[in-house]
């Protein structure tokens, strides 16, 4: 076991002589297959300054694979974007490309949202 003072920072100090400090790491999700991921696209506007933006949200899987997925969106609509908890973020309104562009690269359950 790594006794490292650094990953026990903000641990109180414990009486117990038999206590052993486990770290617990966040387990990630495995990311599902792309024709099991049940995506959803949408436009939004809240709280971006008037500016219209494509969600893509529904994604299940590492934080890397939606960087990747987000990262093939964004250079195939040339324009920018954020990926995280979950969601993609598209700048401008590429609603139907990004469609087109995720079932060609075989998100079949992929539908736009509202």
């Amino acid at each position: 076991m790594n006794n490292d003072w650094k990953d026990r920072l903000n641990v109180v100090y414990s009486t117990n002589p038999n206590f052993k400090y486990e770290t617990t790491s966040k387990e990630e999700v495995s990311t599902l297959l792309p024709q099991h991921q049940k995506l959803r696209v949408s436009l939004d506007r809240k709280n971006r300054g008037g500016k219209t933006v494509t969600l893509v949200t529904g994604f299940v899987g590492t934080d890397d694979d939606l960087k990747a997925l987000a990262k093939f969106l964004k250079s195939s609509c040339g324009v920018g974007g954020a990926a995280k908890d979950g969601e993609i973020i598209i700048q401008g309104d590429f609603k139907l490309r990004v469609l087109d562009l995720l079932k060609a690269k075989g998100y079949t359950q992929t539908k736009p949202a509202g």
